[in-house]
């Protein structure tokens, strides 16, 4: 979809509280991708990502404005954290795993989309087949004096459902676990080293009909997707519309303030990240994949160190700075009630499974955001990351007590019992103030 600048901040405030810069920059770099598309081919080739650098503290939402964006649009997304990854000439990942995990994640989001688009074709084709195993299965083992059952109406009992409990033996491929050859590193299948030269190996396995219904229509939607279409598919949309967001760059950023020369380690994965973010090309197993119209989103807290420790040329190649302010009372009382996945509405659902139905009150929606946003003050900020440690700490006798072997409960979380259940994180917080 082709969505505005607006709409893209509008979906994202659906999730996502405050941070309104970051937003508005991404959804111009996501719109810009729209209007390149509709260049001539050679000015199109002219005109390339502006990449972003998000500077904030930890659980202000950065990571989380990159994978909505993804998802929004149903692009390539991958999030890779940049202290995983090693200069050339050590052990570990090198900086262009990162554009063959995008690769396979693009051919993977494009093979579910075709296995989608033939799903009900190999629905019928995996039900006929079930049939005949039904048929034979049941006429083998069926009573004497009771009649036989033809393919059509085991058909229908299939639909209806009627067999989805059966026990019943198929022959499933038997695909052997691929070995890593350096931790951490490339994994390869020994199996597929001689391609189609081999037979495909099965073996028999006993399973519940529902179950093997499931693999029997994977197999066929296999079976109907053009696999060479969903690689250059795939590899096209990588090229086109991937993003990739580089976590923890802070990390491998020297810092102004050290004594002694420059941290080789840290500088040498910046200058293997910068021919990636400049444009390049990368080899991978499905051929070669440019890197020039990838967009990429690095993301750091950058409290030691700052965005100018960062070498020139790859601060030159993040035109886009944007900075992700704390989060204020006010954002943590959006953050428990706006949202669509608010923290209290998940906390509600959960335990109505163990029959506890709770209801917060106004006044206690604010006193949490309020003791919240002081402990982040006077402690590490942590974000929104916060919440979840309160939360746990407001609801734990709830939590461990409720058992769904009752009736209904209705548990009302008003400011007086957040106040009782928390006044042990207060009052430690208040004496960490006198602690040298």
């Amino acid at each position: 979809m082709n969505f505005t600048p607006r709409q893209i901040v509008a979906e994202l405030d659906k999730y996502i509280v405050g941070q309104d810069k970051a937003k508005r920059a991404v959804a111009v770099a996501l719109r810009n991708r729209y209007r390149r598309s509709k260049l001539p081919l050679d000015l199109m080739a002219e005109v390339t990502p502006k990449n972003i650098i998000m500077k904030g503290p930890t659980g202000v939402g950065k990571t989380e404005i990159a994978r909505r964006l993804a998802r929004l649009v149903k692009a390539p997304f991958i999030k890779v954290e940049a202290t995983k990854y090693t200069e050339v000439g050590y052990v570990g990942r090198d900086v262009e795993s990162m554009i063959r995990d995008l690769v396979e994640c693009s051919i993977r989001l494009v093979r579910e989309e075709y296995m989608q688009s033939v799903n009900e074709r190999a629905q019928e084709i995996a039900y006929k087949r079930l049939s005949n195993i039904v048929c034979s299965t049941l006429n083998k083992n069926r009573a004497e004096g009771v009649e036989e059952i033809n393919p059509k109406q085991a058909l229908s009992g299939l639909v209806d459902g009627v067999y989805d409990e059966m026990e019943i033996e198929i022959d499933v491929k038997d695909i052997p676990k691929p070995m890593e050859l350096v931790p951490g590193g490339a994994e390869i299948n020994i199996g597929s080293i001689f391609g189609d030269m081999m037979p495909k190996r099965t073996k028999k396995k006993k399973m519940p009909l529902k179950e093997a219904r499931k693999i029997f229509i994977e197999e066929e939607c296999e079976k109907l997707i053009d696999e060479d279409a969903v690689v250059t598919e795939g590899v096209r949309r990588a090229e086109q519309e991937g993003i990739i967001f580089i976590d923890e760059i802070d990390k491998i950023a020297g810092n102004s303030n050290r004594n002694g020369g420059p941290d080789v380690s840290r500088e040498g994965v910046q200058r293997d990240i910068l021919p990636i973010v400049e444009g390049c090309t990368v080899q991978t197993k499905y051929g070669s994949i440019k890197t020039d119209y990838i967009l990429f989103i690095a993301a750091g807290a950058f409290h030691v160190s700052s965005v100018q420790d960062l070498i020139p040329e790859l601060q030159g190649r993040f035109p886009v700075l944007v900075e992700l302010s704390s989060l204020t009372k006010d954002d943590f009382v959006k953050i428990l009630t706006t949202p669509k996945n608010a923290i209290t509405l998940q906390y509600t659902t959960l335990l109505e499974v163990d029959n506890i139905k709770l209801v917060f009150t106004k006044e206690a929606i604010e006193e949490i955001a309020r003791l919240s946003e002081a402990i982040n003050e006077r402690t590490e900020d942590i974000g929104a990351r916060r919440l979840h440690t309160v939360m746990e700490n407001l609801l734990e006798d709830i939590s461990f007590n409720a058992s769904g072997d009752h009736p209904v409960i209705e548990v009302v979380i008003d400011k007086k019992y957040v106040d009782d259940h928390l006044e042990a994180i207060v009052r430690s917080q208040n004496l960490k103030k006198y602690i040298l």
